[in-house]
């Protein structure tokens, strides 16, 4: 079984209310690419174009490994088209305020399974009307966990525990899977001689990394300040992985409170198996719609009668973390996010179609298609629906 063998067999696009108008101080764009992450399309047209990161105002994220759309506003922007390798940024006109997540109703999936047999087809249909059934908890999946070493510390775990060198050399030289040679390469001489900073800046080219080794080597060493100078997209990653790491372990607990072992079955993610119901007690049906469990964060204050409080600190004692640890003292641009997200997730419009795979001679491939509200993971739905096939 093959999923997103090619870009074209993971295709999604974002869903928004929005429309341009004739005038406005930010201008509006569609995002299309492929093979590139949301970060690494913002990048470019910041180096295209020279323009800072705080004019640009995006929706959401997605995928590398996928055809995408997406848009997103740029204050005072060019009105013109941009294109560059697999990437195309198209001007639609202009609004009056900056583009956000709110604007985003869903976004629209078509997902194509490949190298399945007749009994992998049947298995996934069964599992896709349990979906259809009870839908899927909301957890965070693997793409929000692209920085984090497999065994090794978050990043924002090594800035809560004040050890902000390891932080910070961690974030400049921790090898990234999809990595381009240019990268690598960087990352390979900052390992090499880290502490040397004149070393490492004669021999970085020019860009954010670099900016990083030459604040370090004006200001003997300060590590914190360089956390700081990382590229905005990055520190909020950094911290976000983690928030969604004890949010994940947070809903964790709270279905193993909830559900009957024998109406779970666990699904492998990048950091370890998660349950996810095959059925559910008809009392939880409401409970699970309405459910929203809140991010960690020292901003975050739960009342002692609160039923979500104790799945709330259980999770911070089990990281031996306080709130307290959460206020970052003597950072100015880290912080950690205030906010709730729902607990379950629901698709909508959820289809399949079954045919003869081209690429595989003798087995088929297996489209979905279905809809998810903003923040949603469709990679979820698609492992359970699969997790069968897996173990088949």
């Amino acid at each position: 079984m093959h999923i997103k063998q090619k870009p074209e067999d993971f295709k999604v696009e974002e869903m928004t209310r929005c429309q341009a108008v004739p005038s406005g101080d930010f201008a509006f764009y569609r995002l299309e690419k492929r093979g590139w992450t949301t970060a690494d399309a913002l990048r470019i047209i910041r180096q295209r174009w020279r323009i800072d990161a705080r004019r640009i105002a995006v929706g959401g994220l997605k995928d590398r490994h996928a055809e995408t759309i997406q848009y997103l506003t740029i204050y005072r922007g060019p009105q013109r088209k941009l294109t560059h390798t697999n990437l195309q940024l198209t001007h639609l006109g202009q609004l009056e305020a900056a583009y956000t997540s709110e604007l985003i109703d869903a976004n629209r999936f078509a997902i194509t399974v490949r190298a399945m047999t007749d009994a992998q087809v049947a298995a996934a249909l069964t599992a896709l009307e349990e979906v259809r059934d009870v839908g899927v908890p909301n957890y965070y999946d693997d793409q929000r966990f692209g920085s984090v070493i497999h065994g090794g510390p978050f990043v924002a775990q090594l800035i809560l525990a004040g050890e902000h060198e390891a932080a910070l050399q961690s974030a400049l030289t921790a090898p990234y899977a999809f990595e381009r040679a240019a990268q690598k390469k960087e990352k390979a001489t900052l390992r090499q001689h880290w502490g040397n900073w004149d070393y490492c800046r004669q021999h970085l080219s020019r860009g954010p990394t670099r900016n990083v080794i030459d604040y370090l080597a004006a200001h003997s060493g300060d590590f914190r300040g360089g956390l700081e100078r990382l590229p905005p997209e990055l520190r909020s990653l950094y911290l976000s992985a983690y928030q969604s790491h004890l949010w994940n372990h947070m809903l964790v607990a709270w279905l193993a409170d909830h559900f009957a072992a024998g109406d779970l079955t666990p699904i492998a993610l990048r950091l370890g198996e998660v349950p996810m119901p095959k059925r559910m007690p008809p009392n939880l049906r409401d409970i699970v719609r309405t459910l929203l469990l809140p991010l960690h964060s020292a901003r975050s204050h739960l009342d002692d009668a609160d039923p979500r409080k104790p799945y709330y600190d259980r999770i911070l004692a089990d990281e031996e973390v306080t709130l307290e640890q959460f206020k970052l003292k003597g950072f100015r641009k880290l912080f950690f996010s205030k906010g709730e997200r729902a607990a379950w997730c629901f698709p909508a419009d959820l289809e399949s179609r079954s045919a003869r795979d081209e690429e595989h001679t003798g087995k088929k491939k297996l489209t979905l298609r279905f809809d998810l509200p903003r923040g949603c993971y469709a990679t979820l739905v698609v492992k359970r629906i699969t997790r069968a096939v897996e173990k088949d």
